[in-house]
């Protein structure tokens, strides 16, 4: 099997981004007008990322919704920045709209599970870019024994601690208190 990858020689604006050819087989984000590669996550990232959104989307209030591996802008100009965060919580009337992307404004909460690769930029970069961007609430999900949540708050232009746990967790969202059963992320059978 040949694949053909591209490889733009220069840095993409937005509107290259979203005219690029799709391609489901690998990951796919822009920074800075770069176009950064990287390998589909594996099955017990899946899972994880399945499992989590089935424990939130059912205590969101009616006007959030969670979606997973979407595009959220989190700049457009001069040099774009575009992620994919592994679960997001947005405007279900988005989600009517049937968006393809979002902007980082509109979006609640972005979850992020870790994985070899991507630990440093998800701790790190990802950390500043959605900070920079407003996203109100950003949590790590660490797949490793035992599983735990780190959350995070914006207050004025810096995220804040919320709290590092394991097992069973609550959280607040601003809409009423979420609680995530972190054992059943990695477990064999969820609970």
């Amino acid at each position: 099997m040949t694949v053909v990858m591209y490889q733009p020689d220069h840095l993409l604006t937005l509107e290259e981004w979203i005219d690029m050819p799709q391609d489901s087989s690998r990951g796919y984000e822009l920074v800075e007008g770069v176009l950064v590669v990287s390998p589909r996550p594996v099955s017990q990232h899946q899972r994880a990322i399945w499992r989590f959104a089935a424990q939130l989307e059912p205590q969101l209030p009616p006007t959030l919704g969670v979606l997973t591996e979407v595009e959220v802008i989190i700049e457009s100009d001069p040099v774009p920045t575009v992620r994919v965060p592994d679960l997001l919580v947005v405007p279900s009337a988005g989600i009517e709209e049937n968006r393809a992307r979002w902007n980082a404004a509109d979006v609640l909460l972005a979850v992020e599970v870790l994985s070899l690769g991507s630990k440093r930029t998800d701790r790190i970069t990802k950390f500043a870019e959605y900070a920079e961007a407003g996203i109100e609430h950003y949590w790590l999900v660490d797949l490793d024994a035992p599983a735990s949540l780190l959350s995070y708050h914006l207050r004025g232009e810096h995220y804040e601690p919320v709290g590092d746990r394991t097992g069973r967790v609550e959280l607040d969202l601003g809409t009423s208190p979420i609680r995530i059963d972190t054992t059943t992320l990695t477990s064999n059978r969820a609970s």
